[in-house]
């Protein structure tokens, strides 16, 4: 989840809302890439959540990090909420996912060795306290009433809209964990272009990266539970997106899209006002229930843009949202998977070519057959495997195009294609065989 954003002064023409979008554009040779993930912690001892506050916890190892490796704290009231140093954020979600929000680099190469550093960083610290964190999709034991609850305003609004909507919000608040990637666009067409693709695709990225086939204490039935979460949380502000497919799509229809999203609230002064289920419509006019009188900042425009959750998300920049997160390899591969697709122009031109004649309910198959079945799925005479394996090698040239060797990165792809079975797949196969049907062993072996 995002910290309160800084997009600017006040909204004083309606054009400002796709302009915002719009600066977002950069020429190709300034094109960054800047990845998140997000991991549980446990107490190595008793194999619960880590809590936010004691000598094991959250906080303890936030003050760690500051005092030892110069992050600088984020507080909201008195607690601590999150740090930066040098671009980059850790932040917490809900539940305590600890997310790493990386700066933005040159190369996914430079990508991985922040992960890196950010790993060491973190294990020095957390393993003389008896916490380990694992890389998984979903908590596959932890209830909803075991996971603490993180000192946030934001998500005290969430929680209590989330159990109203849907059928699945609190867990995704709680109980799941994504990686993600966030790249850049030149200008308008670029931007639909890789958004088209992006969407086409996010089916073939849960496949790939799928790592929940657990929760509440048992197999659920799919090899990406998180994914499954998402299919049931709030219509309104999540899915596929059809509309991007449409003629005339461009920076001004994805606002109308945000627009017509119900608000969560304003934040002000440090503070989060409810504004649940209200129109940022009518706050452009001034009449918004929470502020009567008051008109919004471009910085409460860039606060709901963070209220919507597609499968790829438009800011300014481009977020790719359908990956469970997994073990390091995998956290490092999908940055990989993703530029080589979106920054060799070949690649995307071939990417498109690959998925435009997906209509939308083949899309929305893949991506109800990426959660329960992985790289075994199907949808309208679709295999995700086909796809995936096309996908991953348009990815592959579009690295190796790239000059800089980032191609490696895709390595632990290039052996799920090979076999058909993803992290998700070979966890099942330890639980119904080593493991015995017992979860224990799954933290040790999905720790980062």
């Amino acid at each position: 989840m995002s910290i309160p954003q800084s997009g600017g002064g006040p909204i004083e023409s309606f054009d400002q809302l796709a302009a915002y979008m719009e600066a977002g554009c950069k020429p190709r040779a300034d094109w960054l890439i800047g990845a998140e993930h997000e991991k549980f912690g446990w107490l190595t001892d008793t194999r619960q959540p880590l809590p936010y506050a004691g000598p094991r916890s959250i906080s303890a190892i936030f003050d760690a990090l500051v005092a030892r490796y110069g992050w600088q704290p984020l507080r909201e009231g008195d607690n601590i909420i999150g740090l930066t140093r040098n671009g980059a954020n850790v932040s917490l979600e809900p539940g305590g996912q600890f997310e790493l929000s990386g700066a933005a680099l040159g190369s996914t190469l430079a990508v991985a060795a922040e992960l890196q550093e950010h790993l060491d960083e973190v294990r020095s610290i957390a393993d003389p306290m008896g916490v380990r964190f694992m890389g998984i999709g979903a908590a596959p034991e932890w209830r909803h009433e075991d996971m603490p609850v993180m000192p946030k305003g934001r998500y005290r609004l969430m929680t209590d809209y989330m159990g109203r909507v849907g059928t699945h919000g609190t867990q995704m608040m709680y109980r799941t964990s994504t990686v993600q990637v966030n790249l850049d666009y030149a200008s308008e067409a670029d931007m639909v272009k890789k958004l088209r693709v992006a969407l086409a695709l996010q089916p073939v990225a849960t496949a790939l990266f799928a790592s929940s086939p657990f929760f509440d204490g048992k197999p659920n039935g799919h090899r990406s539970w998180r994914s499954r979460i998402w299919r049931g949380l709030d219509d309104s502000r999540t899915g596929m997106l059809p509309f991007a497919f449409d003629d005339g799509m461009g920076f001004q229809a994805y606002v109308d899209w945000v627009l017509d999203v119900p608000m969560y609230f304003v934040y002000r002064d440090g503070k989060y006002i409810n504004a649940l289920g209200q129109s940022f419509r009518d706050f452009l006019a001034g009449k918004l229930p929470a502020l009567p009188g008051e008109k919004p900042t471009l910085s409460d425009w860039a606060d709901h843009m963070t209220t919507v959750f597609p499968e790829a998300r438009v800011k300014k920049f481009i977020e790719m949202r359908g990956a469970d997160c997994g073990d390091q390899a995998h956290i490092a591969a999908l940055s990989a998977f993703w530029v080589g697709l979106m920054y060799d122009q070949t690649a995307l031109d071939a990417a498109w070519d690959l998925v435009k004649g997906l209509d939308g309910d083949t899309r929305e198959g893949l991506r109800v057959a990426a959660s329960v079945a992985a790289l075994q799925g199907a949808a309208g005479g679709v295999r995700l495997l086909d796809l995936a394996r096309a996908a991953v090698g348009l990815s592959h040239a579009g690295l190796v195009a790239r000059g800089l060797g980032e191609e490696v990165q895709l390595q632990p792809l290039v052996e799920s294609l090979k076999t058909g079975q993803v992290q998700a797949d070979r966890s099942l196969a330890l639980y119904n065989g080593d493991w015995g049907g017992s979860l224990v062993p799954l933290y040790e072996a999905s720790s980062l």
